[in-house]
């Protein structure tokens, strides 16, 4: 079933593309008939999985192993992609990791440095190589993923992580302001609680999720299809004006 005309034929890149919310969001574009290149890190299974889902529609699909913290391997997944599927329309930065939960009397700068580096140095070497790509399209488009976190800050353990989400929200802004003249919009979207993810199942108790959900005013968590769907109107053409956007997906629980 197509979820999106608007996105048939186009090219994507989704990072971390082949677990929970990335695969979701993976699933979709393909559903609406995208072409995808699906960045994984340790998911070959279910991205290579996803690759014979799309091509069993007909559609161009290439999974691609890299850490995104290397800049070699940054730039590598933007050279694959492009030469696979013949360009770049479409890009989301997906890739990203709470890590472990750790007190700022616990933080290691080691530590700061690695969460730091895989949410947000990565997102710039990805950005940066697939630049001059995007910008030859007539409409093309950046997705970051955020997180309700980098609103409220996060529950405790989440400082570096709280804190590297926040400047996700300030990045896209820039960003958006940088590559406006280039004809690429980039917004962000803030997910709140998303059960059936590994970073829920890893770094969120059912005690702790039961006492969120309490205080959400629809009275659920959310789920990967919640966000990918968030992700794939951000980045089709018809909504053209929004630029430097944050589109909140949290159930009403934070609303400012």
């Amino acid at each position: 079933m197509k979820i999106n005309n608007k996105l048939t034929g186009k090219n994507v890149l989704i990072t971390a593309g082949a677990q929970g919310i990335g695969e979701a969001i993976t699933k979709q574009f393909i559903d609406s008939g995208a072409h995808v290149a699906i960045h994984y890190f340790s998911s070959s299974d279910t991205a290579n999985q996803l690759v014979q889902y799309a091509k069993n529609k007909d559609i161009k699909a290439i999974s691609i192993k890299g850490d995104l913290t290397k800049e070699e391997d940054a730039n590598d997944l933007i050279k694959q992609t492009v030469e696979a599927l013949g360009g770049l329309d479409i890009l989301i930065n997906n890739a990203g990791s709470l890590v472990a939960r750790k007190l700022l009397s616990e933080m290691e700068t080691e530590f700061w440095n690695r969460v730091m580096d895989i949410n947000l140095t990565s997102m710039m070497l990805v950005t940066r190589a697939a630049a001059s790509h995007l910008a030859k399209q007539t409409n093309s488009s950046i997705v970051n993923l955020a997180s309700l976190a980098g609103r409220k800050g996060g529950h405790p353990g989440s400082l570096a992580y709280a804190t590297s989400k926040g400047a996700i929200l300030t990045y896209t802004r820039a960003l958006a302001t940088e590559f406006g003249p280039q004809g690429t919009r980039v917004n962000a979207v803030a997910p709140g609680l998303i059960l059936g993810t590994s970073f829920h199942d890893t770094h969120t108790t059912k005690e702790s999720a039961a006492k969120t959900i309490a205080g959400i005013p629809i009275e659920r968590a959310g789920n990967p299809e919640d966000v990918a769907r968030a992700v794939l109107y951000l980045a089709s053409e018809y909504d053209g004006f929004i630029t430097g956007a944050t589109l909140d997906i949290n159930g009403g629980v934070y609303n400012m």
